[in-house]
């Protein structure tokens, strides 16, 4: 069957088109039957407004969406999302950086202390969100689901300590900048899938992380 993230997903999307009775169950409000029967004749009438981004195939693989959506059964990708962070972790201890969520800093800490805190903030990373989603918009339920999508999307964070390895400072800067970019786009995705929220909702989420994130560094005097 599918994830309860999965359901919240696809009713938040179709919530234009839905409306709740008395007892709470779903069903087509006037927009809806009106989708409805345009799809049974075969047209789809402009006054839907129906946004373009919901067919922009770029969009759609830039947040890998595709892929997110065969996190349904998290635990086939769970080894998966293991291995990802297994890679950033390693690769960020022979890179000698730490992770601090979103940011590397050079690090004399040993091998093995620098792969655990590389896992340790992913974790952090889950915890929050899953609180912060549950504050916000009351979500529960798809843990699983969001923590295999939130390990799938610290892919580009994880092969940059790779790319730190051979490239020069003002190199690795500006990889790190797009790298960030791109991490806070697939974890925006993650929650989507992960805790079925629209899209913007997901977005509000991932940018407070990233102010919190911000704030820690402050808090630890990596930023000034």
């Amino acid at each position: 069957g599918l994830g309860v993230g999965t359901v919240y997903y696809h009713l938040d999307m179709l919530s234009d088109f839905l409306t709740q009775d008395k007892h709470r169950k779903y069903m087509l409000n006037d927009r809806g039957r009106l989708l409805y029967q345009s799809l049974k004749e075969g047209r789809l009438p402009p006054t839907l407004g129906i946004g373009e981004a919901f067919s922009h195939r770029l969009g759609r693989w830039l947040f890998l969406s595709p892929f997110f959506t065969k996190t349904t059964r998290p635990q086939r990708l769970l080894p998966v999302s293991i291995l990802v962070l297994t890679f950033g972790a390693v690769g960020a201890a022979i890179a000698k950086i730490e992770p601090v969520l979103f940011f590397y800093f050079p690090s004399t800490r040993e091998f093995e202390t620098i792969a655990t805190l590389f896992f340790f903030h992913w974790i952090g990373l889950f915890l929050l969100s899953a609180f912060l989603i549950y504050i916000l918009y009351r979500r529960v339920g798809g843990d699983l689901q969001l923590f295999v999508c939130l390990g799938i999307s610290a892919f580009p964070l994880a092969l940059f300590p790779y790319i730190h390895i051979f490239v020069s400072y003002d190199v690795a800067r500006f990889v790190l900048f797009v790298f960030q970019i791109w991490t806070l786009m697939l974890v925006s995705s993650a929650f989507c899938f992960g805790k079925g929220l629209r899209l913007d909702r997901s977005i509000v989420v991932s940018l407070i992380i990233f102010y919190f994130n911000i704030v820690l560094l402050m808090a630890l005097g990596r930023l000034t």
